[in-house]
């Protein structure tokens, strides 16, 4: 658990998971900016996600994700986890699925805590955590008529 002092600011908040969600439509950064919000927050970490248009030396024109049905309940055991671990105040995560183009946003997490060292690592615990826990798998398609599936997200 992380060390905090006794004023109510620097303690995790009472619920602290605000938005979890697989979506087949587009992500918004400001959404996920704005569940964070939080007057005790000193520094708030946003990781944005895109597809890019290039994976082991290989030039992608496409992707889609797919999810096992219980990708959003494993999102949240995740955060629950990031929450137990840090001292929270607010989190959210997004992730899309469906077919996504070369820039879209696939995957948007924030973390709102009293300060921002701490922000950076909840932050940057819960995305890579996401990536290898949640059952979320990436299909590629190569501009050499090649495919490849990979694991989660």
């Amino acid at each position: 658990m992380a060390e905090m002092s006794e004023h109510p600011g620097e303690r995790a908040a009472q619920d602290p998971v605000k938005l979890i969600g697989v979506r087949e439509s587009a992500l918004s950064v400001d959404e996920v900016f704005r569940a964070v919000g939080d007057a005790a927050a000193g520094g708030i970490a946003l990781f944005v996600g895109t597809v890019r248009n290039h994976d082991g030396g290989a030039d992608v024109d496409a992707l889609g994700y797919s999810c096992h049905p219980s990708a959003e309940a494993e999102m949240r055991r995740v955060a629950e986890k990031v929450v137990a671990d840090h001292p929270v105040r607010a989190l959210a995560a997004v992730h899309r699925v469906g077919e996504l183009g070369v820039g879209d946003i696939a995957v948007v997490v924030a973390v709102a805590c009293p300060h921002r060292a701490e922000a950076f690592e909840a932050c940057r615990k819960l995305i890579d955590d996401l990536k290898h826990e949640v059952p979320i798998w990436k299909h590629q398609t190569f501009s050499d008529g090649t495919e490849e599936w990979v694991g989660a997200c």
